[in-house]
């Protein structure tokens, strides 16, 4: 067993504060740990009531309201090394944060992060048609990745692993640990801009890949039994529109910011346009032989509201990853 002394965190949650029993959940699982948090912070968005739910340990802390905003923080009152970092649906088992961190010491790694939406258990139909869209491709275990970010902007994962860690360039950002300073030095605070949507989407992809490039070492954890309880609402037609909107207003200025502006050989830059182009193509197609005109409409939207942002100075003066 790790010694406390020589191991200390802080668990830092994002909430709104509706999580309810799934939340208390996931306080309960934080205070059977085998090595415990120094102390557990909760950033609430401004506005929203604090949960009922409670162990009497926890310190609330008022932050604006966004899935990046209200986790691309300083975290002055993170008194602690590492951070772990949590949304308030997740159940932890007894052991998972010692085993994270010794995973992560064992491996020379910087960030670990484990695998909650086990995309390896999709069926082979499923993997066609991922594959075929350009959202996601299966591949067939190599010994060394987990996770890698493609051209088009979706990812490619390990179809079959069988070890507990691999690298990665990308994870699920519901869950993740690392150091305080090497999450601060990403400057996460720079990708604001995928707040600005009702229903932001992206920004575990865009944390974790900008980690990756400014050359952080990711792992991913496959034999976790970490659960995610989901404590989303069932998604009406609206919302489901909105996410469609978001999806694609951040698929393009993520190909542009990340993939596309800090390439710097031409030959590449012209398969990362033949690639983005093919993903646009395809996905505005598929809508219309649906007859899907509404959802080809929003699409439409999404694309031409990443187009607008990426002429503003605000975005000309992001620094280039």
């Amino acid at each position: 067993m790790i010694n406390e002394k020589c191991f200390e965190y802080s668990a830092v949650i994002r909430t709104l504060g509706r999580a309810g029993d799934k939340y208390k959940s996931l306080l309960d699982s934080l205070n059977n740990q085998s090595v415990k948090p120094k102390e557990i912070i909760v950033y609430i968005a401004e506005g929203y009531p604090l949960p009922k739910e409670t162990i009497g340990k926890e310190k609330y802390v008022y932050v604006k309201k966004g899935m990046v905003a209200q986790r691309a923080l300083q975290y002055e009152e993170v008194s602690t090394d590492y951070i772990l970092f949590l949304d308030d649906d997740l159940l932890l088992q007894d052991s998972s944060v010692e085993s994270m961190y010794t995973l992560l010491k064992k491996n020379n790694a910087d960030v670990i992060s484990p695998d909650i939406f086990p995309n390896a258990k999709r069926n082979k139909l499923s993997e066609l048609m991922m594959t075929i869209s350009g959202r996601m491709r299966a591949r067939r275990n190599d010994g060394l990745w987990g996770y890698k970010v493609m051209r088009t902007t979706g990812y490619s994962y390990n179809s079959s692993p069988d070890k507990d860690v691999y690298w990665s360039q990308t994870n699920a950002g519901a869950c993740f640990l690392c150091k305080k300073e090497d999450f601060i030095k990403i400057h996460f605070e720079e990708e604001l801009w995928l707040d600005n949507v009702s229903y932001p989407i992206g920004e575990d992809q865009a944390m974790y890949y900008k980690m990756y490039r400014r050359g952080l070492k990711l792992l991913t954890w496959y034999n976790h039994n970490i659960q995610h309880l989901d404590a989303g609402m069932n998604m009406l037609k609206d919302k489901q529109l909105k996410l469609v909107f978001s999806d694609f207003r951040f698929k393009v200025i993520f190909w542009h910011r990340f993939i596309y502006k800090p390439e710097k050989k031409m030959l590449s830059n012209i398969l990362n346009i033949l690639s983005i182009s093919y993903f646009l193509f395809f996905s505005l197609t598929i809508s219309l032989l649906k007859l899907q005109f509404d959802v080809f409409e929003i699409k439409v939207d999404g694309l031409k509201s990443a187009i607008q942002y990426m002429k503003t100075d605000s975005y000309k003066k992001l620094t280039v990853i």
